[in-house]
C-alpha cells in the first residue's frame, strides 16, 4: 500500500462532541488535526474526493455502480470549493487533513490544499460511517475506537468494485468490534442509514473479505476487542482512494482517512425510517 504511515491522532478536546459543525470547521481551518469520530455529534460527516473534470464522469459512474462504499451526498461544479451541505464552508481548508495524489502516488498530506487547488476540480462528498455511530451508541452498541481514543481501523479487501470507465479498485471497509448480544441492533440501526453506507457487508471471520490480520489495518489504528466481540465490517468511503491508487489518475485530492468534513446536515435527514 503506497501511503505514509497513519498516525494515531486524537482530538484531545473532551468537549468536541458538543461543537457545532461550524465551530469544528473553524478549528480545523486553524490547524487542528485528528480523527473526527464523535465530533459535532448529530451532524453528518462526509468523505471528500476531488478529481479533474475529465475524470468526473468516471468517478460519478464508479460511485453509482458501487453505492455501498460510495454513497454520494453532493457533487460540486468544476472549480467550486463550496457545498450546499455546509453554508460558508471551504472544502480547501475546513478538513483536519488532506491527501494529495499525482498519478496514483501520495505526494503530500497538508492541512490546507489551497496551494494545490485547480479550476477544473470536481468534488464528490460521500457518506461516512461516522454518521451512524450516534445510532449505534443509542442502541447500546459500544464504539471501541472512540472508547480507546483511536482512529477507526480500515482495511483493503479482496472484493473488487465494479469498474467504471478508467476507474477500478478494491472495496475498503471499516471495522467495529460488536458484542454478540448487540449484533442485531448494529445491523438494524445502520441499515436504516443507507446514505452513509448502511448495513454491514460482512460479520465474523475477516478472511471472508481477504483480510489477513485485524491488528494491521491499511488505514487508521488497530482497536482492541473484548473476548466475545464479533468483528463487523462496513463499506468505507476510503474506497475511492483505493481506486486512485489502482487507476492512477493524473491528480486527485482526498481527505486523510478518518479525518472527515463536518456538514451542517443532521444525521436524522438520512434515516429512512
Amino acid at each position: 500500500m503506497n501511503r505514509t504511515e497513519d498516525r494515531p491522532l486524537t482530538l484531545v478536546d473532551e468537549h468536541a462532541h458538543a461543537w457545532s459543525p461550524k465551530s469544528a470547521r473553524s478549528r480545523f481551518r486553524k490547524g487542528l488535526t485528528g480523527p473526527t469520530s464523535g465530533v459535532a455529534a448529530g451532524h453528518t460527516q462526509v468523505n471528500l474526493i476531488s478529481v479533474p473534470a475529465d475524470w468526473a464522469y468516471d468517478m460519478l459512474l464508479f460511485c453509482q455502480r458501487n453505492p455501498k462504499p460510495c454513497p454520494v451526498l453532493d457533487v460540486t461544479d468544476a472549480g467550486s470549493f463550496t457545498t450546499v451541505l455546509a453554508d460558508g464552508a471551504d472544502l480547501r481548508t475546513d478538513l483536519p487533513r488532506y491527501r494529495v495524489w499525482r498519478d496514483g502516488e501520495l505526494v503530500d498530506e497538508p492541512t490546507d490544499v489551497r496551494a494545490y487547488w485547480r479550476g477544473d476540480l470536481v468534488s464528490f462528498l460521500i457518506g461516512c460511517s461516522f454518521t451512524f455511530e450516534w445510532a449505534l451508541a443509542e442502541a447500546g452498541v459500544p464504539i471501541r475506537h472512540i472508547e480507546q481514543g483511536r482512529n477507526v481501523p480500515m482495511y483493503v479487501t479482496g472484493r473488487q468494485c465494479r469498474p467504471a470507465g478508467r476507474l477500478h479498485g478494491p472495496m475498503v471497509v471499516s471495522m467495529r468490534p460488536v458484542p454478540p448480544e448487540r449484533l442485531a441492533a448494529a445491523i438494524r440501526e445502520t441499515s436504516l442509514l443507507p446514505a452513509v453506507h448502511g448495513s454491514p457487508v460482512h460479520c465474523g471471520d475477516p478472511a471472508g473479505l481477504g483480510i489477513g490480520d485485524l491488528d494491521r489495518p491499511d488505514f487508521g489504528d488497530p482497536v482492541a476487542a473484548e473476548p466475545d466481540d464479533i468483528p463487523v465490517f462496513w463499506a468505507c468511503g476510503v474506497t475511492p482512494q483505493a481506486a486512485v491508487m489502482a487507476s492512477r489518475p493524473p491528480f486527485a485530492i482526498t481527505h486523510a482517512p478518518g479525518q472527515m468534513f463536518l456538514t451542517d446536515a443532521r444525521d436524522e435527514q438520512y434515516r429512512v425510517a
